[in-house]
C-alpha cells in the first residue's frame, strides 16, 4: 500500500516537472519560430481540408507541404478532400497592426497555417476518393438543406459563420458564447446519450469505450480538430484508460498531460482563445469540484459551476474582449440547461428526423430573441488590457474568492472586488499621456491621451467597401483595451470618407461628449453626422481656434477658406510636455504656405504628414521651415494611390519616418521625463 502511494506521488512529481519542461520548450519554439522562404509567385498542389464561405469570399484550407489558407472571391466548384492546383501570390499572414488586438497570424498558426495565398487560378485535379471526406461532404450538403442549418452547422460542424454578427455579439456580451463552441460539454452530453443506447442493447463496457472513442475521433474530424474538442477527446480516452487500468490518477493531472501533448504538437495553441477558455475553465472546475459537489439542489450547483467558470475566464475575457459581464453567471443558469438539455440534443435528433426542422428553428429563434433582449440590460464592465504578471495576480485573487465560497467567508470576495475597482479606474490612477496614430488602412485616425484621463480622437478612418469594420474591429476595441470609457472630443479634420467615414458608427457605439468639425461647408457625410449628433444631443462646433483642456491648448491653424475639402482640413498644433506636435489632416501645399506665413512654427518634434504622403502635401519649403524630427505617415498597405510618394519620402529623409503600412500603429508616450516611440511591429526608445 505504501509503495503504491509512493509511486503515485512520484508520478505526480514527474507530471509537474514535465509540465515545466513543456512550457520551457513551448516558449523557446514560439520565440524562435521562423517561416521558410518561398518565392512570391507560386504554384501549389494539395488537398482541400476545409471550405468556409463568407459573403463574396470563400476561404479554402489547403494541405500541401505547408498548410495554406486561400482567399478566393469568385464562384468555384470544389469540395473538401478534392485535389487542386493553385497559382498565385504567397504571403505571410499579418500580425495585429493595432496594439492589444486580435493577432491573425498567431491565430492561423494555432491551426498550423503559415501562409496565405491570393490565387490567380485554381484548377481541380480530381475529386476526392477518400471515404471520410465523402461522408463529410454528404453531411455538409445534407445540413445545408435545413432551414435551421446555422445552428446545425454550429453544433455538429463547429462552424458558426451562418449565425448573424449581431447574435454572435449578444452571446459574447452575455458571457454565453462558450456554449456555442463545440467542446467537452457537447461531447459529454453526446456520450451520455450514446452510452444509454449502447447499454440498452447490452454492449460490453470496454466495447462501448472503443465505439465512443471512434465516434469522438470522427466528430473531431467533422469540426476540423478544434483545440477544445481535442482536449475533450484526449480527456475522455485517458480518463477511461485510468478507470479501466485502475491507475487512480487524479483528473487534474490527466488534464495537465493532455495540455502537454497538445502544446508539444502545436505551441501556438496557447494563442487560440478556445484553447485558453477550454483548459482554464476545465482546470478550475476540476480543482474546485468538491465545492460544486457540496452544493445541494440543481440550481445552486449550476450557479456555483457557472460562477467558477465565469471567474476563471475573467482574465481571458479582459485581454480578448476588454470587458466582463457580472450578470454572466446568472444568465448562464438560464442558457446552460436550455442549450444542454433542449437545443443540443434537439440538434442531434433533428439531423436524424428532418420534419423536426421547423421545431428546432423555432427553439433557436427563441434562444436568439432572449439573448438579444438581455443585451439591452448592458452592465458590462470595461477593463483595460493586462500584462502577464497582472493576470497571475488576478488568478490568485480568484482562487482566494472561490475558496471563500466553500468556507462561506464572503470577505474573501473583497480583494477581487478591490482589484476590479482599481482596474476599472486605472486611467485615473496611472494616467496615460500619449499620441497614437491608429492603423486604419488608407485613412487617418489618431488618439490623443492627455492628463486627467482626457481623451481626444482625431478622425475615424473609413473603408467604403467594408463599412463599420474599422470602428468595430479596431478603434472601439483599442479604446476599450486602454480602459477609455468615453471620448471628451471627436475632432473631424474634414469631410472626406477616409477621415470621417466611421464617425456615425463611433458616435452610435461609444460615448462622446463633444464633436469638432472644420470650417468648410458641410458635405452630405458631415450633414448625416450632424443630424445624428442632434438626435443624440451631442454638442458640436466648427471654426474653432483653440481648445483648452486642463491648461493644455490645441491650436487649430485656420488660415482662410479654400476651394477644396483637403485644404480646409483642421490642422492641429499642440505643445505637450515641451514636445511640439503637428497634425496636418489632408492639408496641401497652398495651406502649408499660408500656415508658415501666419504662424511661427519651427523645430516640430512630431508631425503627422498631410494627405498620407501625397505629393500634393509636404513641400520642401514647408518641411525645411518647420524642421520636424519625426514624420508619421498614416497610409494603407499597397494602396492604389501609390502613397507615400517617393518625392515626399526624399523631402522627409532628414527625419525619422514611421509608416502605418510598414510599422502598424505608432504610439508616442510623452511625459516630462522623456518620450518613447513604440510600433505594433517593433519598439524603439531614443
Amino acid at each position: 500500500m505504501y509503495l503504491k502511494k509512493l509511486r503515485i506521488i512520484l508520478l505526480y512529481k514527474v507530471i509537474i516537472i514535465s509540465l515545466l519542461i513543456t512550457l520551457g520548450i513551448t516558449y523557446y519554439r514560439i520565440k524562435n519560430e521562423t517561416e521558410k522562404a518561398y518565392p512570391n509567385e507560386v504554384t501549389i498542389t494539395g488537398i482541400v481540408t476545409n471550405i468556409k464561405k463568407e459573403n463574396t469570399k470563400t476561404q479554402i484550407e489547403l494541405k500541401s507541404t505547408e498548410k495554406i489558407l486561400i482567399n478566393y472571391y469568385d464562384d468555384i466548384d470544389i469540395n473538401i478532400g478534392d485535389e487542386i492546383k493553385v497559382q498565385g501570390q504567397l504571403e505571410i499572414p499579418p500580425e495585429n497592426t493595432v496594439f492589444n488586438l486580435f493577432n491573425y497570424k498567431k491565430y492561423l498558426k494555432s491551426k498550423k497555417i503559415n501562409y496565405l495565398i491570393t490565387p490567380t487560378t485554381i484548377i481541380k485535379i480530381k475529386s476526392t476518393n477518400q471515404i471520410k471526406y465523402q461522408i463529410k461532404n454528404k453531411i455538409i450538403e445534407y445540413i445545408d438543406s435545413y432551414k435551421s442549418k446555422n445552428y446545425l452547422q454550429t453544433f455538429l460542424l463547429g462552424d458558426n459563420s451562418a449565425i448573424s454578427e449581431e447574435t454572435i455579439a449578444s452571446y459574447k456580451q452575455n458571457g454565453i458564447s462558450h456554449l456555442f463552441a463545440v467542446s467537452g460539454m457537447h461531447l459529454s452530453l453526446f456520450s451520455v446519450i450514446l452510452i444509454f443506447i449502447l447499454k440498452k442493447i447490452k454492449i460490453k463496457e470496454n466495447i462501448i469505450f472503443i465505439i465512443i472513442s471512434i465516434t469522438f475521433i470522427f466528430f473531431a474530424f467533422l469540426t476540423n480538430y478544434t483545440p477544445s474538442i481535442l482536449r475533450a477527446l484526449l480527456m475522455y480516452i485517458f480518463l477511461n484508460i485510468n478507470k479501466i487500468l485502475n491507475l487512480k490518477i487524479k483528473s487534474i493531472y490527466i488534464l495537465i498531460i493532455t495540455f502537454e501533448i497538445l502544446v508539444l504538437y502545436n505551441p501556438f495553441y496557447l494563442y487560440h482563445i478556445g484553447f485558453q477558455f477550454s483548459y482554464t475553465v476545465s482546470f478550475f472546475l476540476i480543482l474546485f469540484n468538491n465545492i460544486i459537489n457540496n452544493q445541494k439542489g440543481y440550481i445552486k450547483k449550476t450557479l456555483i459551476t457557472s460562477l467558477i467558470a465565469w471567474l476563471s475566464s475573467i482574465p481571458i475575457s479582459i485581454n480578448n474582449f476588454f470587458e466582463i459581464n457580472p450578470l454572466a453567471p446568472l444568465i448562464n443558469i438560464i442558457f446552460i440547461p436550455f442549450i444542454s438539455f433542449i437545443i443540443f440534443p434537439m440538434s442531434l435528433i433533428t439531423i436524424l428526423i428532418k420534419p423536426l426542422d421547423n421545431i428546432f428553428l423555432f427553439l433557436t429563434t427563441i434562444l436568439e430573441t432572449i439573448s438579444l433582449n438581455i443585451t439591452h440590460i448592458n452592465i458590462t464592465i470595461p477593463l483595460a488590457h493586462i500584462p502577464w504578471y497582472v493576470t497571475i495576480i488576478y488568478y490568485l485573487l480568484i482562487i482566494i474568492f472561490i475558496k471563500g465560497i466553500n468556507t462561506k467567508q464572503i470577505k474573501n470576495f473583497l480583494p477581487l472586488l478591490f482589484a476590479i475597482i482599481i482596474h476599472l479606474n486605472i486611467k485615473n490612477i496611472i494616467p496615460s499621456e500619449a499620441l497614437t496614430i491608429i492603423d486604419v488602412g488608407q485613412g487617418d485616425s489618431a488618439l490623443l491621451e492627455l492628463k486627467n484621463n482626457k481623451n481626444i480622437l482625431i478622425d475615424t478612418g473609413g473603408n467604403i467597401y467594408n463599412p463599420n469594420t474599422i470602428t468595430n474591429n479596431r478603434i472601439i476595441p483599442y479604446l476599450k483595451s486602454l480602459g477609455i470609457k468615453k471620448l471628451d472630443y471627436l475632432i473631424i479634420t474634414h469631410g472626406d470618407f477616409d477621415h470621417m467615414g466611421e464617425s456615425l458608427n463611433i458616435v452610435n457605439n461609444f460615448p462622446i461628449d463633444q464633436v469638432i468639425l472644420n470650417n468648410d461647408a458641410y458635405n452630405e457625410l458631415e450633414q448625416s453626422l450632424i443630424k445624428n449628433l442632434n438626435n443624440k444631443n451631442i454638442k458640436y462646433y466648427n471654426n474653432v481656434e483653440t481648445l483648452n483642456i486642463d491648461n493644455n491648448k490645441l491650436y487649430f491653424l485656420n488660415t482662410k477658406q479654400y476651394d477644396n475639402e483637403n485644404d480646409n482640413s483642421n490642422v492641429i498644433y499642440l505643445n505637450y510636455n515641451n514636445y511640439k506636435i503637428l497634425l496636418m489632416g489632408d492639408a496641401g501645399v497652398d495651406k502649408e504656405k499660408d500656415i508658415i506665413e501666419k504662424y511661427q512654427l519651427s523645430d516640430i518634434d512630431f508631425i503627422k504628414i498631410g494627405h498620407h504622403g501625397s505629393d500634393t502635401s509636404s513641400s520642401k519649403n514647408f518641411i525645411d521651415k518647420i524642421n520636424p524630427k519625426y514624420s508619421l505617415i498614416s497610409v494603407g498597405k499597397n494602396n492604389r494611390y501609390g502613397h507615400p510618394k517617393t518625392s515626399v519620402l526624399d523631402i522627409l529623409s532628414k527625419t525619422q519616418i514611421f509608416r502605418t503600412d510598414i510599422d502598424g500603429s505608432i504610439k508616442i508616450t510623452l511625459n516630462k521625463k522623456g518620450y518613447k516611440i513604440k510600433t505594433s511591429s517593433q519598439s524603439s526608445t531614443p
